[in-house]
């Protein structure tokens, strides 16, 4: 039902999903950029629900009261108290060691807002519970998005950081004025 509902709400927005339900989607992080936008979280679950994808992602705890926070759960929220130095990739890491099947979108700028630096804890997870990345974007442009290509890290950040940036360098945000790469890529 939710497949079908995702589909719908997708044709009705005008948008063409990219991609194809694959094995490895049921335990990975989808890392999502652009993020510019609290539309790329719809767009985004939306098209990973198409995909036969259930996917969970990291929100601050104070999110999660009545009655949002009921909603929050049943969408796939985990609670993170942003202010507390909590080693939040070790937390994330023994979430998929301890689970068949676990998915997480996360948005390695971080913020919606225009920054110069991705984050890098995606990457770490990634790494440290040896789960595959796909590239999932939105492209405002062409109303299309995807989950990309799939990215296994190979240890060297440096390295791999510039490949994954690549792959979103034509990539049309719904603010484009807020959207940025690494200084390293942006040449």
């Amino acid at each position: 039902m939710r497949r079908q509902i995702a589909s719908f709400l997708l044709w009705m927005g005008g948008w063409k999903l990219i991609g194809k339900p694959e094995p490895q989607m049921q335990k990975c992080i989808f890392i999502e950029a652009p993020h510019t936008s609290m539309w790329d979280f719809v767009w985004g679950c939306l098209g990973l629900w198409k995909l036969k994808v259930k996917p969970n992602f990291l929100i601050k705890k104070e999110l999660f009261v009545f009655p949002i926070g009921g909603l929050l759960r049943a969408l796939g929220g985990i609670p993170v108290n942003r202010g507390k130095s909590s080693n939040m990739v070790e937390q994330v890491v023994d979430m998929f060691n301890q689970r068949e099947r676990f998915s997480l979108v996360i948005t390695p700028e971080g913020t919606r807002k225009l920054t110069h630096h991705w984050k890098k804890g995606f990457y770490h997870i990634a790494t440290k519970a040896n789960v595959p990345i796909y590239l999932a974007y939105l492209n405002y442009e062409k109303k299309e998005g995807g989950a990309g290509r799939i990215f296994y890290p190979t240890g060297d950040y440096e390295k791999d950081i510039m490949e994954i940036e690549e792959f979103y360098k034509d990539k049309v945000a719904k603010f484009p004025e807020n959207f940025n790469l690494s200084k390293e890529n942006q040449k």
